[in-house]
């Protein structure tokens, strides 16, 4: 069975204190560094808390989309289920009447409740509800007003979200951060009075009602949670076109000072970042080489980072590259499938950014699959994403942040079960060398994130080491050379890690399994439309899948987009047993289905060959008068 480590058996213990009322505390909050096993919280106090009969529902909101998944897995993990003793179940959950169709609980995004905030509130009104809100940091509290910036458009995640806060049962607060780029303090957090000339924002650990759980580097390294980060730091120089198109030269990232934003920009879209991005996939290449001769696995055809299908296999390791933008992704894309044997780029290397449709599914396969092997994105895939494969981080990227850069390189410190004893795996992370990642480094090493400096407008000729949302500058890169790379280790790196599991015994989530019933469904009903048009027995073409559709949408009383899992498996016995044509006089006074169908620009009637279908719709298919001359 699975071990707990320290966090988890105390919020685990916490829990248990809450169900038995054995305590006022209702707010816990966990500071977990990244790849601490954060994911596992929620479902360790919803465990408790459910078995005592202390909450009815489960809401965990997560900050984007591609993290709904993990968190269902988190759920349904059979190795976790037996250890806690739970049955909970939660769907990733689309803004609709019924968020968790006959489960305990669903899952949803940020952008989801801000979408539809009276939706959510009324679901918590009506049951007793755990909430965990995963990256807090991420929300900004409500009432701050000390900052000149546009306070409604940054806070109104915050606004929707505190209302779910306020009528929650029980509060599961996560994050591996607790403080915020811009020096806001964050949505909820008991925080203390600032104190000193410092004017340093701390959390009050001794607040009423809050109970708070710290899981810090030093601990997961000792516990061999995560990994200790190895970085690369590159050097190198840069020239670019200023705003007033002057030539500009940095001779080095490193030395560059009040022009190190302009430098890095450069850099990045130049000669250097092909340099770096070559070294970081040349060290991939090599390690995932030594890796299949340790399993003994047949080697690939040199070319690629994962070797030929032959030497595919989990535990070997992968890339990542966090592009600055969109289009640089591409380009970072291309550049290293021409590194690649033409047969195998397509599908060792691909790209994961918010234009496009597969985004999700790339990531998926590259966090369960052996291939592909290098991922390409912009910000879809640093935060939160479970992938412990990952060997090596390309941070091709100008922010530098340390919250965000914290949750970039978490994504190689994770432990791979697969990846062999834990002293022979390796956390890499390539990244410029400029004075502003050195400083992050800096803070990695002595800094716990418990406190947070209240950020003042700085003077003008004051290097801003700590924006995020950062404008890129109006400047013309010219070129840039890589010049030198040297390593060094941070001993307490950060990471995010989730318990380790074995991607190909996944179990199917519930979001999953309604997808793969919808999808039998329309097979099923579309089975019985080309059969009923051999026998002549309903019109050619979409009518008829569009007619037998509402005929179940009428038998069933409910969508199938609407339907419970259990529901979705009666309306599969129901077409299996029965023939929907059998029915389509259900819908021959459906106003429903003759709007649906004028919109479609089909005729209005069940059938087109069936005779007497024509005169039972007539009230429904009549035609317009023609305008007067």
């Amino acid at each position: 069975m699975p071990q707990l480590r320290t966090h988890q058996q105390l919020v685990g213990a916490i829990a248990q204190a809450i169900g038995r009322q054995q305590t006022e505390v209702r707010d816990v909050l966990a500071a977990v560094t990244p790849g601490g096993g954060k994911s596992l919280l929620p479902v360790i106090m919803a465990a408790a808390l459910h078995g005592a009969g202390r909450i009815d529902r489960v809401c965990w909101i997560v900050p984007r989309d591609s993290l709904r998944r993990q968190a269902e897995e988190a759920f349904v993990d059979p190795r976790w289920r037996e250890a806690l003793g739970h049955s909970l179940a939660l769907r990733a959950a689309e803004n609709g009447r019924d968020l968790c169709r006959g489960l305990n609980g669903y899952i949803t995004t940020y952008q989801a409740v801000a979408a539809a905030p009276d939706l959510h509130l009324q679901e918590f009104r009506r049951h007793r509800y755990l909430l965990a809100v995963d990256e807090l940091h991420h929300l900004p509290a409500v009432f701050d007003t000390d900052r000149m910036a546009a306070v409604e458009e940054e806070t109104a995640w915050s606004r929707c979200i505190l209302p779910l806060l306020e009528n929650a049962a029980a509060r599961l607060l996560m994050s591996g951060t607790l403080e915020r780029a811009d020096g806001r303090p964050i949505l909820w957090l008991p925080y203390r009075a600032p104190q000193g000339a410092r004017k340093l924002r701390e959390i009050d650990f001794k607040a009423p009602g809050w109970a708070v759980v710290g899981y810090s580097r030093r601990q997961a390294l000792a516990e061999q949670a995560i990994l200790p980060v190895t970085f690369g730091a590159m050097d190198g120089s840069a020239s670019w076109l200023d705003a007033e198109r002057t030539n500009r030269w940095a001779d080095a990232l490193s030395r560059a000072g009040e022009n190190t934003r302009d430098a890095l920009f450069t850099a990045l879209r130049t000669g250097f970042a092909t340099a770096m991005l070559r070294e970081a996939y040349r060290s991939c290449r090599d390690h995932r080489a030594k890796r299949r001769a340790a399993l003994k696995l047949p080697p690939g055809d040199g070319g690629a980072a994962s070797g030929g299908d032959a030497g595919a296999a989990h535990g070997l390791g992968k890339l990542l590259v966090i592009a600055p933008d969109q289009e640089t992704a591409r380009f970072y894309l291309d550049t290293l499938h021409g590194w690649m044997p033409r047969e195998q780029a397509g599908r060792m290397a691909r790209l994961a950014i918010s234009e496009r449709r597969d985004a999700q599914e790339v990531v998926a396969a590259f966090r369960l699959r052996p291939e592909p092997a290098v991922l390409v994105s912009v910000a879809m895939a640093y935060e939160g994403l479970d992938a412990p494969s990952i060997t090596h981080v390309a941070c091709l990227t100008h922010i530098r942040s340390r919250p965000w850069l914290e949750q970039a390189i978490a994504r190689a410190t994770r432990v791979d079960p697969l990846a062999g004893p834990y002293d022979q795996q390796r956390a890499l992370v390539y990244h410029p060398s400029d004075a502003l990642f050195e400083r992050f480094r800096t803070m990695v090493e002595t800094q716990q994130g418990t406190r947070a400096m209240i950020k003042t407008r700085r003077a003008q000729q004051e290097l801003p080491f700590e924006r995020t949302a950062e404008r890129e500058p109006e400047i013309i890169p010219l070129e840039s050379n890589a010049t030198a790379l040297h390593f060094a280790v941070v001993a307490p790196g950060p990471d995010f890690a989730a318990q380790a599991r074995d991607p190909g015994e996944l179990p199917l989530t519930p979001s999953a399994a309604e997808h793969h019933l919808r999808q039998r469904i329309g097979q099923l009903v579309a089975a019985q439309v080309i059969e009923d048009e051999d026998n002549n027995l309903v019109a050619e073409g979409p009518t008829g899948y569009h007619i037998y559709n509402a005929v179940l949408k009428r038998l069933m009383k409910k969508a199938r987009s609407e339907m419970t899992l259990s529901e979705l498996e009666s309306a599969i016995g129901w077409l299996e047993r029965n023939r929907l044509s059998d029915h389509r006089h259900l819908i021959a006074d459906d106003p429903q289905f003759q709007w649906s169908t004028r919109r479609r620009g089909q005729p209005a009637r069940p059938s087109a060959r069936q005779p007497g279908a024509t005169s039972a719709m007539a009230p429904f298919s009549r035609r317009r008068p023609a305008p007067r001359p």
